[in-house]
């Protein structure tokens, strides 16, 4: 039997070797990064010209709802779609709702999210993206809709309705392949063979992760800065709301940290540009066709794309953008929610159904 050195040395290489190449492609993802990046810069461009600079990067939001069901033919992901742009929507009105609430609601907010959202995506094999982007949702309306130094960034109401118009649009781009006779004429499946419900050992190995990321995530955000919860949550579903093995687990969570810390020193040379919102809205379209184009081949590389993006919006909704606290805290929270991460994913065996 190896010894433990040898053994750690092996995963070490495997580490190493997954850092510095590609996995398989899988499919064609020009078409779902042309729509996501799409989904992204047109109506914050759109926003920005007329005038509206202020919601302009809220509308960013609602594109999250094209990054799901990548895999589907048009007609089903056009069927789709409006199922994860109303549980989008749904998570960013229980943000702002939390919001109101104060601190404690909105951490409580994301722990009983962060189970919820990982057993429904277990219950009806979801795929990836995974539960984190519903979670994120909820924490970044909080952030943005909450009362800070006596004021609100921007209204709960007019912050939601930006969320609906974007979600709107995003299921329009989703489904404007249907205008092309051939994919209208395409059989599609029923949603309910698609996603089969079933709450199997996958299920609960997922929930069981998922409430341990949860409880310790926010746990720790509590002590630091309650402000920060989601973020730290997130670092760590990302590593476990996917149903993979510990050794798997492990390297997302290497992955994420190395990948986190990159890109942040990305958003630190794009935030500092003066870049017109408009501009900016260009940027983050690229930044999130880039990001579908390898997040299936490279994790790492991916998240060099997917930490500027965020932190892009979210310091320029609360007004810190170009913040070196900001790009430094969340790179901290990376690093606390992936070592969660992966210490749940080793103590949670993978079980199969």
């Amino acid at each position: 039997m190896p010894s433990f050195s040898e053994r750690a040395r092996a995963e070490a290489r495997h580490v190493a070797r997954s850092l510095a190449s590609f996995g398989p492609s899988r499919g064609r993802r020009c078409p779902l990064a042309l729509q996501a990046g799409l989904a992204m810069a047109v109506l914050i461009v759109v926003l920005a010209l007329l005038g509206y600079e202020r919601l302009a990067l809220l509308a960013a939001t609602g594109a999250f709802t094209v990054i799901y069901g990548g895999w589907l033919r048009p007609r089903e992901r056009a069927r789709f779609a409006p199922l994860v742009s109303l549980a989008l929507f749904a998570c960013a009105a229980a943000g702002t709702l939390a919001a109101g609430g104060g601190v404690v609601a909105v951490l409580v907010g994301v722990l009983m999210l962060t189970v919820a959202s990982a057993a429904v995506v277990g219950w009806v094999s979801l795929g990836p993206p995974g539960p984190v982007f519903f979670v994120l949702v909820f924490g970044l309306s909080a952030q943005v809709t909450g009362v800070h130094d006596g004021a609100r960034a921007v209204g709960p109401w007019i912050y939601l309705a930006v969320v609906a118009g974007s979600s709107v649009f995003a299921c329009l781009l989703v489904a404007a392949p249907l205008l092309v006779p051939r994919y209208r004429a395409e059989p599609a499946r029923p949603l309910r063979d698609l996603f089969p419900r079933r709450w199997g050992a996958v299920a609960r190995t997922l929930t069981e992760r998922a409430a341990i990321v949860g409880i310790v995530g926010v746990a720790a955000a509590a002590i630091v800065d309650p402000h920060r919860s989601y973020w730290i949550v997130c670092a760590g579903i990302a590593v476990v709301g996917m149903p993979v093995g510990r050794r798997d687990a492990a390297t997302r969570g290497i992955h994420r940290t190395v990948g986190t810390i990159v890109g942040a020193a990305l958003y630190l040379a794009l935030a500092f540009l003066p870049l017109p919102v408009w501009a900016l809205g260009i940027v983050l379209g690229l930044l999130q066709f880039v990001i579908e184009l390898v997040v299936v081949r490279h994790y790492a590389l991916a998240l060099v794309f997917i930490t500027p993006l965020a932190l892009l919006i979210i310091g320029a909704a609360t007004g810190d953008a170009g913040s070196m606290p900001l790009a430094f805290e969340r790179v901290v929270d990376t690093l606390v929610g992936a070592a969660v991460g992966t210490v749940a994913a080793l103590t949670v065996r993978l079980r199969a159904d």
